[in-house]
């Protein structure tokens, strides 16, 4: 879950929210991803609490929350498994594994992105095809 400073610091920053709305989806799913390699006894530096949906899935119904709607938990494996695979290539971009990434990785991340779609050059225009 994600503290109240880490929540104000992803809503200060000057994205757009659309962008923060995800940036909070990738955060939250970092993590559980934290969460779950952590109770494996994983180490921060293990990708294998990234790539094992059993291990997941084992992790996610021990989850109190999840106990009510255990229909649930595959949708979350899944999902979890999509912001996996950011988190890994957004972990190559930053230097370091991906279970050690912060919030502070996400959203110098995020303005960089944005940042790289300000500055780069218009498309051209279109032309209407000639008949």
């Amino acid at each position: 879950m994600l503290s109240e400073a880490e929540l104000h610091e992803l809503e200060s920053s000057l994205l757009p929210a659309l962008e923060r709305h995800h940036l909070r989806l990738l955060a939250h799913s970092l993590r559980c991803l934290q969460q779950a390699a952590a109770e494996a006894g994983q180490s921060s530096g293990s990708a294998s609490a990234l790539n094992d949906p059993a291990h997941l899935h084992a992790w996610a119904a021990r989850q109190p929350n999840l106990l009510t709607d255990p229909a649930f938990i595959p949708v979350l494996v899944e999902q979890l498994g999509k912001a996996a695979v950011q988190l890994e290539q957004i972990s190559q971009e930053r230097g370091k594994p991906p279970l050690q990434l912060e919030l502070s990785d996400l959203v110098a991340w995020a303005k960089a992105c944005a940042d790289a779609r300000l500055t780069a050059p218009p498309p051209p225009p279109l032309t209407p095809p000639h008949s």
